[in-house]
C-alpha cells in the first residue's frame, strides 16, 4: 500500500489523494466533496446509493458529495488511483442527482484533462492549476446536463491579455481576472483560447520565457533568471526554457 495526500493552494480544491492498495476495503462513507477519480491501472467495484458499479482506467468517475458509497478492488491485483476531492460549488449540489445516476463519464479528453490537471497540481501555477480545473469543470457539467454559462464575451480575451500583461512577470489568478472582468472563468478562458490560439497560462509562460531571453542576452546570470522571469525556481525555468528553445539557459546565454 502506498498513500500520498496533499492540499494544494488552489480554489475549489479540497485535497488530491494519490494510492495504490491491493487489500484494502473502504467501508460505506460520503464526503461533503466530489470524488473526481481516475484509475492508472487494475479496477475498482464499488456501490453508490446501494447500487453496483465499477471503475475503470478509461474512464472518469465523479461520486457526488454526501452520497454513502464503499470501494474495493475488482481483483486480486489491486488497484492504483488518482484522486481530486473537489468543493461542493465547483459543480453545484443541483447536480447530485445526475451523478448518481451516472457516476462512469467515458470520455477520453475528459480523462486527458484530469491527468494534466493532476500533473500541474505536482508543482502548481496558479493560472495553470486553475484553468485546467475550469476546463475539467466544464466538461463534468455539460455530461451532468448543467446549462453552460451566459454572458458577453466581446473584447474579453483582449481585456484578459492586458491584464495578464500588467502582471508579468508575477501571477495573475484566474479568480481575480474574473472578479476583475466581470466574467465567469470558463468565459475567460475560452474565450481567450478562440481568440489567440492558446490557453492563458500558456501565453504567460511563453511571455515568460521570452523576458528570460532578454535577460539572458543582457548578461544576466542564468542563477538570477528564474525569479526575474517570474518562474518558480531553476528547475522550472529550464523545464519551459528546453520545452520552448530546445536548449538550457545556460548553454543560450553562452552562444
Amino acid at each position: 500500500m502506498t498513500v500520498s495526500a496533499w492540499r494544494p493552494q488552489v480554489p475549489g480544491i479540497a485535497e488530491v489523494f494519490h494510492a495504490r492498495f491491493v487489500g484494502h476495503a473502504y467501508p460505506v462513507h460520503t464526503h461533503d466533496t466530489w470524488t473526481l477519480l481516475i484509475v492508472d491501472d487494475g479496477a475498482i467495484r464499488y456501490d453508490l446509493d446501494r447500487h453496483h458499479h465499477g471503475a475503470l482506467g478509461t474512464a472518469v468517475t465523479l461520486l457526488p458529495p454526501n452520497v454513502a458509497h464503499d470501494g474495493r478492488a475488482a481483483t486480486s491485483h489491486g488497484f492504483r488511483k488518482r484522486v481530486l476531492y473537489l468543493d461542493a460549488d465547483v459543480l453545484g449540489e443541483d447536480l447530485i442527482g445526475a451523478a448518481v445516476d451516472r457516476p462512469s463519464l467515458a470520455d477520453g479528453l475528459l480523462r486527458t484533462r484530469v491527468h494534466q490537471l493532476h500533473q500541474t497540481l505536482a508543482n502548481p501555477e496558479p493560472l495553470e492549476a486553475e484553468s485546467r480545473l475550469v476546463l475539467v469543470s466544464e466538461r463534468l457539467r455539460a455530461h451532468l446536463g448543467a446549462p453552460a454559462p451566459t454572458g458577453a464575451t466581446k473584447g474579453l480575451a483582449e481585456d484578459l491579455r492586458d491584464l495578464l500583461d500588467e502582471r508579468l512577470p508575477g501571477t495573475l489568478t484566474l479568480a481575480e481576472a474574473a472578479d476583475s472582468l466581470g466574467a465567469h472563468p470558463v468565459h475567460l478562458v475560452r474565450s481567450f483560447g478562440r481568440r489567440f490560439g492558446l490557453p492563458p497560462h500558456r501565453y504567460v509562460t511563453g511571455r515568460r520565457v521570452d523576458h528570460a531571453r532578454r535577460l539572458l542576452l543582457d548578461g544576466t546570470p542564468p542563477a538570477d533568471v528564474a525569479a526575474a522571469a517570474g518562474f518558480t525556481d531553476q528547475a522550472h525555468l529550464t523545464r519551459h526554457f528546453k520545452r520552448y528553445l530546445g536548449t538550457t539557459p545556460g548553454r543560450f546565454s553562452r552562444r
